[in-house]
């Protein structure tokens, strides 16, 4: 009987996380997935452009706001 109602629980809690009515590009995870990947864009543009070090500069942006939005979404979810 517990297992059934673990089901359950687990069933409903899975289905609060994501909301059905918003879209996937709507969503505050594609935001920070959008703007990890203009940072890349922009570091490999400055890399080959030859400023080099300000590339490789925003390059390290790459990973932070992975990081962060990683961080920030997890929050959300508690």
């Amino acid at each position: 009987m517990n297992h059934t109602h673990d089901q359950s629980v687990r069933g409903e809690t899975e289905e609060a996380q994501v909301p059905a009515d918003r879209p996937f590009f709507a969503s505050p995870r594609m935001f920070f997935l959008v703007a990890a990947f203009l940072s890349f864009l922009l570091s490999v543009g400055l890399f080959f452009t030859g400023d080099r070090e300000r590339g490789i500069f925003v390059g390290i942006w790459v990973p932070s706001i992975l990081s962060a939005g990683s961080l920030i979404l997890a929050g959300r979810n508690r």
